[in-house]
Formats: structure tokens, sequence, C-alpha cells
């Protein structure tokens, strides 16, 4: 499909400044861009790139000044990043979804498939399931007993839902994700040997969440394991057993959460994070990646480091700490200078 700068800054109520006439049929970053591709500007790192690229059309910010002239057609918008965004979710809800159930695979007569779902080769649908309306099931996905998906939600392949979970509307879960595998739920005996606690709840999550590829969310020992709506999920994240993710929060890779953690509503968490059981978080706090929290942080605060705190008196501690070789070095010599004078004495 060809579209005009005219016709995208007509959707995005942008400006052109160059040739409204200019087509384009594909998108490219801008560094690696080439005709009659579409490419935006949102980091002024790579500033330099707009006035080399053979895109034909860029997207830009409002207050960009051009330090020197262009030859691509420019579409000037108030955030040329959040503009970007839209254009991307506009083509990709052009792609028609498929339809229909692939053999070989398996649906028990006790499931029930809403309108238009798609079921992919391999794929195994358990007794009791409920699928809503267009949702689309890749190859080699296995749903458990009594599982209910909500519409439009999509699941790619390898992923395992097991038994009772409930999964929202309009929910993404990317390859080889699992979603309520046994909490880690172990009580110690007498001598070195642990007996097994039954991990009897479930796992739900609501409307609008993506999962990504290998994120591990246990079911709960009672009761549910909750992720909120709107929550985005990196890979390879683990939820333990009766954690809840509030509404709107977003976890970059490698996060872990150990039981009954709470995280509240928009917050911002970094990659390789690892968060104490037991402990409750506020909402709008901030994590910088690879900290570690045993404690729980004030409502709408940052914090860094292992364990963590305040993010700047952190980064004013770190000052100092990368500062003490050359510290030590000053101090040795300072006693140095001490013990010479005591001995000349």
């Amino acid at each position: 499909m060809e579209f005009s700068a005219a016709m995208i800054a007509d959707f995005l109520r942008g400006t052109v400044e160059g040739n409204p006439a200019e087509v384009v049929n594909d998108f490219a970053k801008i560094e690696e861009g080439k005709p009659q591709a579409l490419s935006f500007l949102a980091n002024p790192k790579y500033e330099k790139y707009l006035y080399t690229t053979a895109s034909s059309v860029v997207i830009v910010n409002e207050s960009l000044h051009l330090e020197q002239p262009v030859t691509c057609t420019l579409i000037r918008v108030p955030d040329a990043y959040q503009a970007f965004a839209s254009l991307l979710q506009l083509y990709e809800s052009m792609k028609k979804p498929r339809t229909g159930v692939e053999q070989p695979s398996f649906i028990s007569g006790e499931a029930r498939l809403g309108k238009d779902v798609y079921v992919g080769a391999f794929a195994y649908i358990a007794s009791g399931a409920q699928v809503g309306d267009k949702v689309q099931i890749y190859p080699q996905v296995y749903i458990g007993d009594g599982v209910l998906i909500g519409d439009r939600t999509v699941i790619y392949p390898g992923v395992k839902i097991y038994a009772g979970c409930v999964i929202g509307s309009d929910c993404v879960l990317h390859a080889g994700a699992v979603i309520g595998a046994d909490g880690f739920g172990f009580a110690p005996q007498t001598g070195a040997e642990y007996a097994k606690i039954p991990q009897i709840g479930n796992v739900v999550i609501e409307d609008d969440v993506e999962i990504g590829a290998n994120t591990c969310i246990d079911r709960a020992t009672m009761g549910s394991t909750f992720v909120r709506k709107g929550v985005k999920l990196d890979n390879l994240i683990q939820l333990g057993h009766n954690t809840e993710v509030g509404a709107h929060t977003v976890i970059a890779a490698q996060t872990g959460m150990a039981g009954s953690s709470k995280v509240g509503s928009y917050c911002m968490i970094g990659g390789q994070v690892g968060i104490a059981g037991h402990i409750a978080i506020a909402d709008q706090v901030r994590i910088g990646a690879q900290a570690g929290l045993n404690v729980s942080p004030p409502a709408g605060g940052a914090v860094i480091g292992s364990p963590a705190f305040d993010y700047r008196e952190y980064m004013k501690s770190y000052v100092i700490f990368r500062n003490l070789p050359r510290l030590k070095r000053q101090l040795d010599a300072l006693e140095k200078v001490i013990q010479e004078r005591s001995d000349g004495k």
C-alpha cells in the first residue's frame, strides 16, 4: 500500500514541509533510509542522519530547527515518537487476521470457541476452555482445562496456559510464555527434605496486557496471582505466586518478583530488578535497572541500587564510590607523610 505525505500528515494532524505528493510504501530507520520509505526522528542523537537519509518522508518534532538543508519531505508533529507509533499501530491493524482451525490440532468437545477464531497446527485446547471472538492461537499452544480467554487476544507459538487461568481481552502473549505453573512452595521437613505445598490458585490477567517471550507467571498457592489492566511485561520476567502487578505498570526484562509481593499502578521497573517477597510497592514508583528491593519505597519515588535507596542519594554516593581508589591513594600518601614526620621526631 502507498500513502502520500499529505495523507499521513492529515492522519497525524501534522504539517507537511516539502512535497505533499511524496509517496511512501515502507518503513525504515532514519540511519538506514531508502527511497519511498517513511522514517522518524525523535532522539536528537540521530539528527545528523536527517541530512543524509535516503528516506522520502521523515516525521519530526515541531520544535526541530534545521541546521542544514534536507532532501526529504518533513511532517512536523508535536511528538514524533508517538506519531510514528500510531502509524505502526494503524499499519498493524490493517493486516487481515487468520481464521479457521489448522490440522493436526486438538480441541475438546467440551471447549467453546467464539467467532472468527484462528487455531494453529498442533495447538491443544482442553475441556471447559472458553475462547472469545477473534482470538489468534498460534501453533503448539497449550490451553488447559477451564481456561478463559477474552476477545481479540493473540497467543503466539509455544505459550502454555495451565488449568483455571483467566486471560482478558486484547492481550498479547509472546512465544514461550508460561502462565499458571506451580508457585515455588515447599515446606522444610526434618533433616534436609522439603514437602511440596499444593498450588491450588490461578493466574488472572486483565485486559490489554502484553507478556514477553519466555516470561513465567506462577499460579497462586490460594486465590490468584494478578496482572492488572494495561500492564506491559518484557521477555524473561518471573512473577512468583500470589504476586500482583498494578494497572499500566511496565517491567523490563529479567526482573523477578518473589511470592506475595505487590507492585502498584503506573510504576516503571528497569531490567534485572529483584523484588523480595511480601513487600508492597506504591503507585508511580520508578525502579532503576539491577535494583534490589527488600523494603517498600515511597509512592512516586525513584530508587536504584542493591539494596535500593533514593535515586538522587544513590547518584551522590556513586560519585564517592567511583573515586574510592583515588581517595585510598591520597589517604595512603597522607599516612606516609604523617608517619615520616612522626619518625623524624
